[in-house]
């Protein structure tokens, strides 16, 4: 039981980092650069990258990770690692509240919005769907990834007090 707690708590560290990395790597560079070019060409670039996203690599570190961080605390809770187990909770929680809801209630309905977004159309009309759609999407998604960050410190933070005595 111990060997498989730590692989669920090692296997929560890394599908949380990889979600941080992937949002960061959005709020800070994809975005940015699609902001930079014509409206139409984002829309079409922001459409696209939003249908090949949905594979099932994406899928299985997105939807795993909450599940493989909860199982990480249920074994370090059966394994006497109590503080462990804890860090492991918050590190679940936090990415559930941070990342997966937001991601359900706001990025996918935005990105579902988007794609409704019949082009060509006139490029006033698609600076305007352009401006209501990044910067909300981008906002919402840098918080995905300071979520995500914050559950991979908490899964870290778990290795760390495994079996040190308490202060």
């Amino acid at each position: 039981m111990t060997t498989l707690a730590l692989c669920l708590t090692v296997a929560t560290v890394l599908f949380a980092g990889l979600m941080a990395g992937l949002f960061y790597a959005f709020s800070i560079s994809v975005m940015p650069g699609l902001d930079s070019g014509p409206p139409e060409t984002a829309i079409a670039a922001m459409a696209a990258i939003n249908r090949v996203i949905q594979n099932p690599v994406f899928f299985a570190t997105f939807f795993l990770t909450p599940v493989i961080a909860l199982a990480a605390a249920a074994a370090l809770w059966m394994v006497g690692q109590k503080a462990a187990c804890w860090l492991m909770l918050l590190s679940a929680a936090v990415y559930l509240a941070g990342a997966f809801l937001p991601t359900v209630a706001v990025n996918v309905p935005l990105n579902n919005a988007l794609d409704a977004v019949a082009l060509p159309k006139p490029a006033a009309d698609a600076a305007r769907a352009w401006q209501d759609y990044s910067p909300r999407w981008t906002w919402w998604n840098s918080l995905r990834a300071v979520a995500c960050s914050v559950s991979t410190v908490a899964a870290g933070l778990a290795l760390y007090v495994w079996d040190r005595p308490p202060a």
